[in-house]
């Protein structure tokens, strides 16, 4: 379903936003103070614009609060990204979603109104530190400070030819298996009687030590 989004700052991560959103078909305003930016994204973007967006009247003229979606991208400036989430907020914007440089910056963010709030640093440093860590976790996403979502590669044998519900990992381990990836096919939500082959990987969900302790059993 094809959406509208705003995308204010395009540094790495906004233009790399912008990209994947306007390749799956989504249409993207970029709005940046750097008119070399902005000309680089001017055949990429469905609009590119050179404005100041820490100004309300020029982001009222764009039409701001008509978009479903804005999404604050600023790089260093945490001053403007807490005015721009302001704004945006206060103009109607039914979703934004903001960049936080750290735990205070995230918690301000959160507390002007900010409807998601992402840490792509920090992210990234957490996934690349377990993928170094470990040679069966291949992806990990933090859905909160406790909790996680993970792609655990099997290669142990003794998970291997035993379907879901004789390997019981929500008992064992205190996971839920909410797919398994085999070669290029995904199977989502997998019932209890699909056999686990070596080479399959796991996608779970649950809390950080439960997947180290099925990290640990797959070695």
């Amino acid at each position: 379903m094809k959406q509208n989004f705003a995308i204010i700052g395009l540094g790495r991560f906004g233009g790399s936003l912008c990209e994947t959103l306007i390749e799956s078909g989504q249409e993207v305003l970029a709005i940046d103070k750097d008119e070399d930016r902005i000309n680089e994204y001017m055949n990429i973007a469905t609009h590119a614009v050179v404005a100041n967006a820490q100004d309300e009247m020029t982001l009222r003229s764009l039409g701001l609060r008509n978009f479903e979606h804005v999404i604050v991208a600023i790089g260093e400036d945490i001053q403007a990204s807490i005015l721009v989430t302001l704004m945006a907020k206060e103009m109607g914007v039914a979703k934004v979603t903001a960049k936080a440089q750290n735990s205070y910056h995230a918690k301000v963010l959160y507390k002007i109104g900010a409807d998601n709030v992402v840490h792509p640093e920090r992210d990234m440093g957490v996934k690349v530190a377990h993928n170094l860590v470990s040679k069966n976790i291949l992806d990990y996403l933090e859905l909160s400070d406790e909790y996680s979502l993970a792609e655990i590669k099997v290669t142990n044998p003794k998970f291997t030819n035993k379907n879901l519900l004789q390997l019981n990992f929500r008992q064992r381990f205190g996971l839920n298996i909410v797919g398994i990836r085999r070669n290029k096919q995904l199977i989502i939500s997998p019932l209890a009687e699909e056999l686990v082959e070596k080479g399959d990987c796991l996608l779970v969900i649950g809390a950080d030590e439960d997947v180290e302790r099925l990290d640990d059993k797959m070695s």
